[in-house]
């Protein structure tokens, strides 16, 4: 039996809440049956498979869902298929979430299909790139002439202004600037390079597909107009997003699905996925055991790879009602229910992992959610928890995109799929909430 202090170690490094697992993974759980049976190697991957055109494809649902988990098993569903795939998540080293527009997402594809086909001729990226040369000089930071640099030094240059655009905030502006009134020019000489690349893919491979992942985390900004850099992103720029001669997917912020836009997004993109949570209560608020059987097998898995004969409900933990009360407080929201797990380990000396350590990981989470929101919003939220709807208004869109309001779907017994939305249950605990829905009530 391991010694529990290395155990422990071992625990809390298996749940760290930001590290998406890769397809295989022995630890993976799948939820389809608990989240409205979505399964993305169908719902996006058949698509691509089948359709002889380019398709655009959005995919949604709340950070910390397991959605870029989920694109990782897409994108291995379409390499066994022989389709050449690449992913990248934008926001690590191309866009800032705070400040992002589309001529970021643009340079991220130009950057990532230059490294990713390396043996490909780069020559009509570089020709725009030397043809605006002059303009993007500085913004390089670089006073090189660009016709005396190697082909490798001239790629790395699209690198360069990238990682410029995503770290100094005050090129930011300027690189948009110069490049913006050239991203139609832009786009024909990525094609060109495009398809150029799909000629020299592997035997058999006649499909390229480009996942942008993490675009979901953009910040929502609203400006005087009413409206946001989302709908300039993702509808005003919508030819440009689609316009590249390849499979795209896209992640797309939650808070835009539910908007007053989603028909114009349907129109555009067809329909868009949404990854759920997992359903651990019904809408009347009793436990769904299917749903916390699920969030249950999630945590037992990660433990058995380090103690695979100790029981989870008495040697792990210290009880079954304290293991229970952790994963429904999780709400069914994957990333929540690790970062729970992780910080009652963080407070745990020695195992069982005990009722108290439980209930701080509870408080600490929960007094962050507290924090983010405002004393307008709690009369919201009390509707939300009572109508179990989210009414189409951008109040209610910024609770989404923080993870306060959560969205669950499900089979009724006439096979139709239903959608609810309820608070976090963290966010229940909280007396600001519990008297606003008191209020309510009376």
């Amino acid at each position: 039996m391991a010694n529990n202090q290395e155990l422990l170690n071992s625990l809390y490094n298996a749940f760290n809440p930001f590290s998406p697992l890769e397809p295989g993974d022995p630890v993976y759980v799948d939820c389809e049956e608990v989240r409205g049976d979505g399964d993305i190697r169908e719902d996006l991957g058949n698509r691509i498979r089948r359709s002889k055109w380019m398709t655009c494809q959005l995919y949604g649902g709340h950070r910390g869902t397991g959605k870029s988990t989920e694109l990782l098993r897409l994108k291995q569903s379409l390499e066994e298929n022989k389709i050449k795939v690449i992913y990248f998540t934008a926001d690590e080293q191309d866009i800032d979430p705070e400040d992002a527009q589309y001529v970021d997402i643009l340079l991220a594809c130009t950057r990532h299909l230059l490294e990713d086909f390396r043996e490909v001729n780069p020559s009509p990226l570089l020709n725009w790139l030397q043809s605006r040369w002059k303009e993007l000089k500085d913004l390089a930071l670089t006073e090189i002439k660009f016709e005396d640099l190697k082909v490798e030094a001239q790629i790395a240059l699209f690198a360069k202004i990238t990682a410029n655009l995503r770290a100094v905030p005050d090129l930011r502006h300027k690189i948009r600037e110069k490049v913006n009134p050239y991203t139609v020019t832009l786009i024909e000489a990525l094609n060109q390079f495009i398809n150029d690349a799909k000629k020299q893919l592997p035997a058999g491979y006649e499909q390229l597909v480009v996942i942008a992942d993490n675009l979901d985390r953009i910040v929502p900004i609203f400006y005087e107009n009413g409206r946001s850099n989302h709908e300039e992103i993702f509808l005003d720029r919508s030819e440009q997003l689609k316009a590249l001669d390849c499979h795209l997917v896209y992640t797309v912020p939650i808070s835009l699905i539910y908007s007053s836009r989603a028909t114009d997004l349907r129109e555009i993109y067809g329909n868009q996925q949404v990854l759920p949570m997992i359903m651990v209560q019904t809408p009347d608020g009793q436990i769904y055991d299917p749903g916390y059987l699920k969030v249950k097998e999630i945590i037992e898995k990660r433990v058995r790879q380090f103690a695979p004969t100790r029981s989870l409900e008495t040697d792990i933990f210290d009880s079954p009602e304290t293991l229970k009360a952790l994963c429904l407080m999780s709400g069914g929201h994957v990333r929540n229910l690790l970062l729970l797990m992780q910080t009652a380990i963080g407070e745990t000396e020695d195992l069982p992992i005990s009722k108290k350590a439980v209930q701080r990981a509870i408080t600490t989470t929960r007094i962050t959610y507290g924090q983010a929101v405002k004393d307008d919003q709690w009369i919201l939220l009390a509707e939300v928890a009572k109508s179990k709807r989210v009414r189409n208004d951008d109040k209610y869109r910024k609770l989404l995109f923080n993870r306060c309001i959560l969205e669950y779907r499900y089979f009724d017994s006439e096979d139709e799929l239903c959608c609810w939305y309820d608070v976090h249950p963290l966010i229940q605990g909280i007396k600001e909430f519990k008297d606003a829905y008191q209020q309510l009530q009376s």
